[in-house]
This record gives structure tokens, sequence and C-alpha cells, in this order.
């Protein structure tokens, strides 16, 4: 069975403060509530608990038994991404042949020495619009402007999230600190500054600011990107399948839409 959420009293937030895709969930709570239509809680059979946030849907403790039940709302909302645990996630892809399963690990951000000037060049505050120009040239399935600013400074505003740049041509976000676990996304350089070692400073500086805070940062890379973060010294944590719904045109691509923490 599932069923939508109304009351605040019906979410398990402890359940969802014990793992990282729960603590993705819980930061969008803590952004939106429940009141909004495109930010939806679900229960899930007898413990699981799911969000539909616009064109994504993020499951957490989900049981075998409830993949059916999965599928057939799936199918209803045809959402772009599909997150959620295993086998869970291995059901549905057999359920769901309009899907594909994209192979991504999760890096720890480990710190290393960098220059003493880096931060200089740190905008903890920079203009959206701005970040936004950095992130669309190297996602090109990124979500259209209005969407993007809406959420982004929502939950910026609401301290759930925090986006930041580095020479004003490479930028990542802070998607949520939740209990000090912090995840970090949207990780992106102009294509006139690659090959310069931006992303690579950037982010070992960001390592470093967030230990300081005795903080344990973390991000997801697909395939694609896990070579990089591997050279920078990040410590791969484990990997994962998500699943994302087959466009044809957007097949040659080779990378996923960038929304809810995605490098």
């Amino acid at each position: 069975m599932i069923r939508q959420l109304e009351h605040d009293s019906e979410l398990n937030i402890p359940l969802l403060r014990q793992s990282w895709r729960g603590r993705k969930m819980y930061s969008y709570y803590k952004a939106y509530g429940l009141d909004y239509s495109f930010c939806q809680f679900y229960a899930v059979g007898e413990s699981g608990v799911m969000l539909r946030l616009n064109d994504t849907v993020l499951i957490c403790d989900a049981k075998e038994e409830d993949a059916e039940n999965l599928a057939l709302f799936l199918q209803m909302h045809q959402p772009f991404r599909v997150e959620c645990n295993e086998p869970v996630r291995s059901q549905l892809a057999e359920l769901l042949p309009e899907y594909r399963s994209l192979h991504r690990t999760m890096f720890e951000l480990v710190p290393d020495a960098v220059a003493d000037d880096v931060e200089d060049a740190v905008e903890f505050n920079p203009p959206l619009a701005e970040v936004y120009e950095i992130l669309s040239a190297g996602f090109p399935n990124l979500q259209d402007y209005a969407l993007w600013l809406t959420d982004t400074s929502h939950r910026c505003r609401h301290g759930v999230s925090r986006v930041l740049t580095y020479r004003k041509d490479t930028t990542a976000s802070i998607m949520f600190d939740i209990d000090g676990h912090v995840l970090v996304g949207q990780v992106a350089t102009r294509p006139e500054a690659r090959g310069l070692g931006h992303a690579r400073i950037f982010l070992r500086w960001l390592a470093g600011f967030l230990a300081q805070f005795n903080k344990t940062a973390v991000l997801y890379a697909l395939d694609i990107r896990e070579s990089f973060y591997r050279e920078i010294g990040f410590k791969a944590l484990e990997t994962e399948y998500v699943l994302e719904r087959i466009e044809q045109e957007k097949d040659n691509l080779q990378k996923g839409r960038l929304d809810n923490g995605n490098s």
C-alpha cells in the first residue's frame, strides 16, 4: 500500500536521518514541509518512505513485497529518476523496461593541502544566474532555469543548502548538512576554464573547509566522472544503481539529469 502523508507526525524522521538517501529526503522536508504539490511524501508498505519531488522519486527502506505497488506508482507518474534501496531497485528495473540502471559511486571528501589564498577566490554567495550558466554548460539535461532557481533559492533561504563558486568558473553546492553529514553536488566548471585544475583545487579546499567543522562530506559520481574523484584522492565508500527513464533523444549525452546532488 502507498499512502500520501498529510501530517508531520506521520513522517518517520528518525528513519530518514539514518541513511544518506533518507537525509536527502529529510532535507527537502525541512525546506518544504508537506504542503507543496511538487514535494509529496508517502508511506510505503509497513515501514518505507517515498518522496516525489518534481521529476525525481526517492524511496527509503522499502521492502521486496512493495515492488509491484511501487512499479504501478512509477508507471503512473513517470519520473525521470528513481533512487531506492536494493533489492527493490533491481526488481523495479525488471518491472519497468522504460527505465535503465546507471551505476554511481559515493566518495568521501578527503582533506588535502591547498594554497593559503584559495579561500580568497571562493564566493560564498554567488549570483545564482551565474551559477546556472556554469552548470548548464556542463549538464545538457539540467532542469530549466526557472525551476532550478526557485528550488535552489528556496533551499538556500531556509538554510538547507549553500551554493559556492571558485574563480567564477567552478561551482559546487552543499545540498544539505544533516547531523554533520554533508552531501555535495552540482559540481561543474565552465568549458573555457577546464583543464586548469580549478575543480580539483576547489574540491580539496571544500573538503578541508568542512573537515574543520567535523563534517563528514560525500558526493556521488556516475561512472563517467568516477576516475576524476579517485585522482583527487577522495575515498570511494560504496556503489549503487539508480534508475533513469529512457529518452531516445538523450541517449548520446552519457549523463543523467542534474538534480538532487548528482555530480
